[in-house]
């Protein structure tokens, strides 16, 4: 667990939740269980067995017996705290707060900016937007005055602007871009009150509340009241220019761009510390898109890594007390387990599943085949990690919207979600609940059966074990923190929804097929977008953003997006966004690209058609019976599972035939790789109604003939390396369902991999 906060507004969940403090562990450790429980629950530690679509099948490991109620509170809110405010109880003869904000609402409640303050009672001061949008001061005396409480002008949302409060000891003042919008007399004392600074928040009674949605940039504190000249100034020069009055007493440039220290500049040593992760690398108030560079220097452009972004619902560790230590058999079989809880609810029986993956013994030696989980793809879909219980499956709807909030106030953003009032959602936290990764949770189309994640996943591990593979089982984060596992490997399969990749996992994938290792690839968008970690493994951060002069127009057919100009990570300062655009394209590693996605209706799913008959994974050594022009990837009466739906891949001469307009500057339209062969087409016959198509430079464009949406493919790479990919995330939904499929897998493994049964 990360070291404590401070005193922090809190709330109580209802329900049952909870997470592991890590998301694999090998058999023979100890894995840590962080609960949170508001009734009788028992539970026990759980394999998952032989059939995804039942629990019955699922194999106790350890019986937990009954849990006592535990609720564990949630504090969400990002600020900055001060350890060192001005000295308590010595009268100050002017004050100046100022900043540059831009504000991501300014209705609702209170937001505090610059504050040292716990009540007003005790004395402090602070600067606020309040709830009708107005800029706000509070001064007050400790020794007991009566408080002076104003407010005046209105803030503008999700713009940039200067506010300031002077006071210079007998007349306060509010200021917005440098225009005085009131004036009112009092006469003081100020006496700061024994509390901390805080940017972002204030204290009510000792703890911080009033979370602000903004972003901030250049904070700063003086002891005397700033002219109007002064201030002037501050508007012209767009926080470029760092304050050096001699009365500054704190000033915050907020330049870092990483980590949860902020720097005081002033000489007095007010260094802050960010509570609950805040966002670096955002557009500050001098950043201008027009003359921002382009050459992957975030720091290259003024104000591109300046400032800090805030939410009054950031929360990436729940830092829950753990309840349960619990040590696997030495001899437990690798596979995806839970810590699955039993309770009642609405009079039924209710389960709430924390799905881990168990590793093979450290000491054990490697299995022929690796399976690849893709847990940085399940975080990035990790919406409403404080869902309210249910008693059936949930479906989980589509665009990762999430289920229904445990409670109102408790974080509910993800990847493809924003902050609630509109920042946008670029990182992703390890030490919460995943309740979309149980085993049970389906996604849109409802009444599909259709899922992601966990339940996606499992189809194949359910399908080798059942055929007698011999496989071992990692997540990519385990990968991620040592490349040098897939060393140990020949054969790689990747499997379901494998969109999200960290810069080392794609460089080790890579070196082991340049090795003459191979992959198989049962997963569609795969490998498509970056990802990042913090140093402790505890936060992923992810970053999709519009591109320059961004069609708004096109906006419905993207995904949620920040800014241009935010696309840089701030955990290693890398673009973010596209693989591509750190020199890494999936077609150039496994063949395909992110050709689009649609998932409207269950019967937008179509199916592959043999392209190539006599491919030997069509003929050895088992004849899968297929003939030029048939389908496959269906049930056996053609209807669902079928494999040709939510996301696909194409190769570059198909998304070549799709590119219709110029390349975008500083882009090329690479040329398809030799070697390669399509063996078979997933097509879909009519266009779903929420499909897009993309083409190179992923740019909706019209879909090819013929309702082209994948492809299957065999590639011998010449660089070293062969790859099969089925290009389709419902590659892996119809595995064990259709026979002709199974048979096509059992050819593949055979010929990259051996019969290593």
């Amino acid at each position: 667990m990360k070291a404590a906060i401070p005193p922090h507004r809190a709330l109580a969940l209802p329900g049952v939740h909870g997470y592991t403090d890590a998301k694999t562990v090998h058999a023979g450790e100890a894995i840590a269980l962080h609960l949170s429980v508001d009734r009788p629950c028992r539970l026990g530690i759980f394999r998952l067995g032989d059939d995804p679509e039942d629990r019955a099948s699922d194999r106790l490991v350890v019986d937990l017996g009954e849990v006592q109620l535990n609720v564990q509170q949630i504090h969400p809110g990002s600020y900055v705290h001060v350890p060192r405010g001005l000295p308590a109880g010595i009268a100050l003869p002017g004050l100046t707060l100022e900043c540059w904000v831009m504000p991501w609402r300014v209705d609702g409640p209170r937001q505090a900016l610059i504050t040292q303050c716990d009540s007003l009672a005790a004395g402090g001061f602070g600067l606020f937007i309040e709830a009708d949008g107005a800029l706000g001061l509070a001064l007050a005396d400790a020794g007991g005055s009566p408080a002076h409480c104003w407010t005046a002008g209105r803030l503008a949302a999700r713009t940039w602007q200067h506010v300031a409060a002077t006071w210079d000891g007998q007349v306060s003042a509010l200021w917005i871009d440098g225009v005085c919008v009131g004036q009112q007399a009092w006469p003081g004392p100020l006496r700061p009150g024994a509390a901390p600074l805080r940017l972002g928040a204030c204290g009510e009674e000792g703890a911080a509340e009033a979370f602000a949605d903004v972003d901030l940039a250049l904070p700063a504190i003086h002891e005397c009241a700033l002219p109007a000249e002064a201030l002037a100034r501050r508007v012209a020069q767009r926080g470029r220019n760092l304050p050096a009055h001699p009365a500054l007493r704190a000033c915050w440039p907020l330049r870092e761009g990483r980590g949860g220290v902020v720097a005081d500049i002033s000489g007095h040593q007010r260094d802050g510390r960010i509570v609950n992760h805040g966002t670096w690398m955002i557009r500050g108030p001098g950043f201008d898109e027009a003359t921002a560079a382009a050459d992957g220097d975030p720091f290259a452009t003024a104000g591109q890594c300046q400032g800090l972004r805030l939410a009054a619902d950031d929360l990436y560790d729940c830092r829950w007390a753990a309840t349960h230590h619990v040590t696997l058999p030495a001899d437990a079989r690798p596979g995806l387990h839970v810590a699955r809880l039993r309770f009642e609810l609405d009079g039924c029986e209710a389960v709430y599943d924390v799905t881990f993956l168990v590793r093979r013994a450290a000491d054990a030696p490697p299995a022929p085949l690796l399976v690849l989980c893709a847990m940085s793809s399940w975080l990035a879909y990790a919406a409403t990690p404080f869902a309210r219980n249910t008693v059936q499956d949930p479906v989980w709807p589509r665009r990762s919207v999430g289920l229904p909030n445990s409670h109102p106030e408790a974080p509910a953003f993800c990847s493809y979600t924003f902050h609630r009032a509109g920042q946008p959602s670029y990182f992703t936290g390890l030490r919460m609940p995943w309740p979309h990764a149980s085993p049970a949770a389906l996604y849109d189309p409802a009444g599909s059966g259709f899922a992601q994640w966990t339940r996606l996943e499992r189809r194949l591990h359910v399908w080798l074990e059942k055929e007698g593979y011999d496989f071992d089982l990692l997540a990519d984060l385990d990968v991620h923190r040592d490349p040098g596992l897939l060393a140990r490997y020949g054969t790689v399969l990747v499997n379901g929804h494998s969109e999200y990749w960290s810069t080392p996992v794609v460089d080790a994938f890579d070196a082991l097929l340049r090795r003459g290792g191979s992959a198989i690839v049962l997963s569609g968008n795969t490998m498509y977008l970056r990802v990042s970690f913090d140093e402790d493994m505890a936060v992923m951060e992810q970053r999709k953003t519009e591109d320059r002069g961004a069609d708004p127009a096109q906006a419905a057919q993207r995904p949620p997006a920040g800014p241009f100009g935010e696309e840089f990570h701030s955990q290693d300062w890398m673009r973010g966004g596209q693989l591509r655009a750190v020199g890494r394209s999936a077609a150039s590693i496994i063949g395909l690209e992110t050709a689009g996605w649609g998932f409207a209706d269950a019967g937008d799913f179509g199916v592959y058609h043999v392209a190539a008959a006599q491919h030997p994974f069509f003929q050895h050594p088992q004849s899968v019976g297929l003939a030029a022009g048939d389908t496959f990837g269906h049930a056996p009466d053609g209807g669902l599972p079928r494999a040709i739906g939510h996301e696909w891949d194409l190769t570059v001469a198909s998304l070549r035939r799709r590119t219709r307009g110029p390349a975008p500057a500083g882009e090329d339209l690479p040329e398809a790789p030799s070697g390669l062969q399509v063996i078979a087409q997933g097509r879909r016959r009519v266009p779903g109604a929420l499909d897009t198509y993309l083409d190179w430079f992923s740019r909706p464009t019209e879909p090819l003939d013929g309702g082209l949406s994948a492809e299957m493919i065999d590639w011998h790479r010449p660089q070293g390396g062969r790859v099969f990919h089925a290009g389709a995330v419902g590659a892996a939904w119809v595995v064990g369902h259709d026979p002709a499929f199974d048979v096509l897998l059992k050819n593949v493994i055979h010929h990259l991999n051996g019969s290593h049964r």
